[in-house]
Order: structure tokens, then sequence, then C-alpha cells
């Protein structure tokens, strides 16, 4: 078995909806995420668009994570889950530089590195992940990439050519997958702003000296 994620980025609408699941479900401090979902807006005014991709743990076939951590508290389950435990954690921070998806934190209250799980607590009761129940438009596709049966093999399969991972240059092997992506999506480097289009174009200063 190896459990794996797509993301069908077609059909996400940027409702966020996966991200407070995810939240709420596991108990996710403030000022961190294990799931958020980016916004990049394209185009330049009238011709703009906005395009949304939920980032998570990629659960990667070689993970930099579980190689540098030197308590192993970053490990291999069975099913393909690259789990944490946080009793054997000493916040060393490795596994934070080492991930190239900036999808591990150090949690402000335990001082103990976390990430998403795929909810592994929850598979283990033979529940999905709480973002995939919560997404109303089914764009979250999770199962047994080694089932040929199953839904996410199916995806993958009729969705030849269009499957993409985030930086495969990186040799990690991501088992998380999307569809309908494309490089402004991916790519944190492909969004340039366009000259002249500046956040703050006009802003207004005070005179210095005072009030006259």
């Amino acid at each position: 078995m190896q459990l794996g994620f797509l993301v069908d980025l077609h059909l996400c609408m940027g409702c966020k909806g996966c991200e407070i699941a995810c939240k709420v479900e596991n108990e996710v401090p403030l000022s961190t995420w294990r799931l958020r979902v980016k916004y990049v807006d394209v185009g330049t005014f009238p011709e703009t668009k906005r395009t949304f991709t939920p980032l998570r743990c990629n659960h990667c076939e070689n993970a930099p994570c579980e190689r540098i951590c030197p308590v192993s508290a970053l490990h291999y389950l069975e099913n393909g889950i690259v789990n944490i435990d946080k009793e054997r954690c000493i916040g060393c921070a490795g596994c934070v530089m080492a991930c190239p998806y900036g999808a591990i934190y150090i949690d402000p209250q335990t001082q103990t590195a976390d990430k998403c799980t795929y909810c592994a607590h929850r598979i283990a009761s033979s529940m999905m992940p709480a973002c995939v129940v919560a997404c109303p438009v089914q764009a979250n596709i999770f199962g047994d990439l080694d089932d040929p049966t199953s839904n996410i093999s199916k995806y993958i399969q009729t969705h030849q050519g269009d499957v993409q991972v985030r930086k495969p240059e990186k040799g990690t092997n991501p088992h998380h997958y999307y569809t309908g992506g494309g490089n402004v999506t991916l790519n944190p480097l492909a969004s340039r702003r366009e000259e002249g289009h500046n956040l703050f174009n006009d802003i207004t200063k005070l005179p210095l000296g005072g009030h006259h």
C-alpha cells in the first residue's frame, strides 16, 4: 500500500474549507499551518484571473526530512505516510530546513516539529483525511496508489500527460500530485509583478515638519 494525494486544480475554487478543517482536526496553532491554499493572481487588469493551489506535505518516497532527522522522529508508516513522533522530536528544526516544500513547522507551544500526516490517526480508523471530507467540489482525491482500482489511480490513468508534482528536480518523488496546474500555480518563481502594477502605486506622504 502506498497512500497518495491528488488535487484537481480545475475543480478547486479557493474556498479554504480544507485549510480550516485541517486546523480544527489537528488543533494547529495560530500562525502555523499543515495545509494552506495559495492564491496567485495572473495577468494585468482587466484581463486577470486568480488561481488556487492547496499545499501540504508531499509524503515523498525519498523524503529529505526523514533522512536528516537525527532521532528518527520522522519515519515511514507501512502505508507510505511520512509520520512524525512528537515524543521523539528534539526540536532541532533540521527537517524544517531540509524540506524543499516548506511543509514543516515548529509548533510554538510544544517546540517540536509538525506537518501534514495525511491525518494518519483518521486513516488508522478507516476514515478519510479531514480536508478530503470538507472539500465541497471533491477536488482532493486520496487513496492507494498501488491499487489500480482506487479513485486516485483511475484519476491518474485518465489524466495522463496532465499529472504534475511540485519541484520534480529535487528528486524527492512526491506522492502528492496535481492536475490542471500550470507553471504559475506550481512554480513559486514563475510569478512576477508587472511593471507599473505595484501593490502600493500611490502612497501619500505626510509633509515633514508637522502640520502647517
